[in-house]
């Protein structure tokens, strides 16, 4: 099913939340039912393995690949030139400094929020951002199905680090239209009911920030 909005839809819209709650998954079936342009985030950043390894400097290194393959990501964004189409991120540019926050130490985090703060202000403003949420527990088992290899090296206190990392901002979060689903009774990747039901909501206009709880239930991958 396309959506069919009764409104003036958002153009360009960032989807996230924490490793294996379904953003990616999410994107591509968005993507691919609005005939929208796909964003997808960096995944060959060099210095993760050293940093997976926790060798020093790696994180500051690692953090700040991120930071610079995604500024020239949304920066490469020609917004007027889709002006008939949609924009779909499995991502959120602030999201680099989430992670930033929890990996650097306090003077990597100080030289960090100085690149940070000249890229920041240069990249375009989702019109909405859906954050998708799931418990630790349940994100630790989706990673054990998932089994890729480089993800077994990732504790679960720095799971629940991040969980509660990305809880705090976006509590805070107002710069564009907020939808904040929680994904660990669900499953829109194998459950079309669980699908349609997030598509109907997606239809509707989003203003601030608001919840939505899917009715049925599943286990999602």
């Amino acid at each position: 099913m396309a959506l069919a909005p009764r409104f003036n839809p958002p153009r360009l819209i960032a989807i996230e939340g924490p490793l294996r709650v379904g953003k990616t998954s999410l994107a591509d079936l968005l993507a691919e039912r609005l005939h929208a342009v796909r964003l997808r985030d960096v995944e060959d950043n060099p210095f993760l393995e050293a940093f997976y390894r926790d060798r020093p400097g790696a994180a500051f290194q690692a953090q700040l690949y991120f930071l610079m393959q995604r500024y020239k990501q949304w920066r490469a964004l020609d917004l007027a030139a889709t002006a008939d189409r949609v924009v779909i991120s499995d991502y959120l540019f602030e999201k680099d400094k989430i992670f930033a926050c929890l990996n650097l130490n306090d003077a990597e985090l100080r030289l960090y929020d100085e690149y940070y703060s000249l890229l920041a202000g240069q990249v375009p403003i989702p019109d909405l951002v859906v954050y998708l949420q799931a418990k630790p527990e349940t994100l630790k088992a989706r990673i054990a199905r998932k089994n890729v290899p480089a993800e077994h090296k990732i504790s679960g206190e720095y799971l629940e680090e991040v969980v509660r990392a990305y809880e705090h901002f976006f509590f805070r979060y107002n710069a564009s239209d907020l939808l904040v689903v929680d994904t660990s009774e669900m499953d829109f990747i194998h459950r079309n009911e669980d699908l349609q039901e997030l598509l109907r909501r997606l239809s509707q206009p989003v203003r601030g920030t608001q919840y939505f709880l899917p009715l049925g239930s599943a286990a999602a991958d």
